[in-house]
């Protein structure tokens, strides 16, 4: 039975579900001191310790709330910069210097998180509550077979909510129209049908008839971290490699601000095949890939907030009526749960 408010959601998706993994920033961003991060509704404070391990706790002292990102790397703590208050990786206050003793020492009383680095990136489990241990962080392929593929990290911040660049990719067909200048969207029929074929993990959204012609298919899938998947035919002036892959994964930072992950990525064994592509796309094909993201971009960020309040929606949006209404149910599954 549903106890909450219709509108609660919304709210929820606005800042992002609960209970699973998130890419929230390149590796490269957290260096020697600590960072703060704003995403999925809350501040982060991220560091790495001695050994280069990388925690996460709230980005807010249990005293009196000042950033602990501003703080004293201590190893595995944070000295808040305020009140040298120190706060382990597990959010236990460890030491009050100004007041030894006193009942804040020893209590877990910030919110800590469990992160892990992966393919060039950060992934935080957005966890209900503190948990002595997540789920495993399972990605597809492309991003943890080092053996097979070969990838780059393409990371940008779009300013519109995070649901609008997820309605982008869902959509095959746009790659027809917004990119036909593109070198590698300029084939393909100008119309289709489009059809949904379930997989283990969610679905495949695809053009009947058509295939390794354009942008014709796209896949959504839940892993316990969300992500989705397409690929683009090549020319052979691509380089080798077959169909050029990419992985997506979309992270709320606002209501109006999005982290905009895509792992671009080929399938070729270390050797000298992968070196060519590696060299032919960081002197060559990279430039050109930025440019369709940011014709995306540029469309997308000029949307109304509410323009899919005002949408006439046919047989082509067939995919983002589905994974709107999926990802509505698990918040309301989310929603349930909590009042339950």
């Amino acid at each position: 039975m549903t106890t909450s408010h219709p509108d609660a959601a919304d709210k929820l998706l606005e800042i992002g579900l609960k209970n699973l993994w998130y890419p929230i920033c390149p590796s490269s961003f957290i260096k020697e001191a600590p960072i703060s991060l704003r995403r999925l509704g809350r501040r982060f404070a991220l560091w790495r310790d001695g050994d280069g391990k990388l925690h996460a706790l709230e980005d807010r002292c249990p005293h009196r709330g000042a950033p602990l990102s501003q703080g004293v790397i201590l190893g595995n703590r944070l000295a808040c910069p305020y009140h040298g208050v120190e706060v382990r990786a597990d959010g236990v206050v460890t030491s009050v210097p100004g007041s030894p003793g006193c009942a804040l020492e020893g209590s877990q009383a910030t919110r800590f998180f469990h992160v892990q680095e992966k393919a060039d990136t950060v992934w935080l489990y957005n966890a209900q509550e503190n948990i002595e241990a997540p789920p495993p962080l399972v990605l597809p392929e492309q991003l943890v077979d080092d053996e097979r593929y070969a990838r780059f990290l393409c990371y940008v911040e779009w300013k519109i909510d995070y649901r609008y660049v997820m309605d982008n990719v869902i959509d095959p067909m746009h790659g027809a129209y917004l990119h036909k200048q593109s070198h590698s969207m300029a084939e393909g029929s100008m119309s289709a049908k489009f059809g949904i074929r379930a997989t283990d993990t969610g679905f495949v959204f695809e053009k009947e008839g058509q295939r390794d012609t354009n942008f014709d298919w796209t896949e959504w899938a839940d892993t316990g971290v969300h992500w989705m998947r397409l690929e683009i035919p090549y020319l052979k002036t691509g380089g080798p490699g077959g169909n050029f892959i990419i992985i997506g994964s979309y992270t709320p930072i606002s209501p109006t601000l999005s982290a905009v992950f895509h792992w671009r990525a080929r399938k070729l064994p270390p050797g000298w095949e992968r070196d060519t592509w590696r060299f032919l796309y960081k002197n060559r094909l990279e430039k050109r890939h930025w440019a369709v993201i940011e014709q995306d971009r540029l469309l997308v960020e000029d949307m109304d907030g509410d323009a899919n309040q005002h949408e006439n929606l046919y047989q082509h949006d067939l995919g983002l009526v589905r994974l709107r209404r999926h990802l509505r149910n698990l918040a309301q599954q989310q929603l349930d749960a909590q009042a339950a």
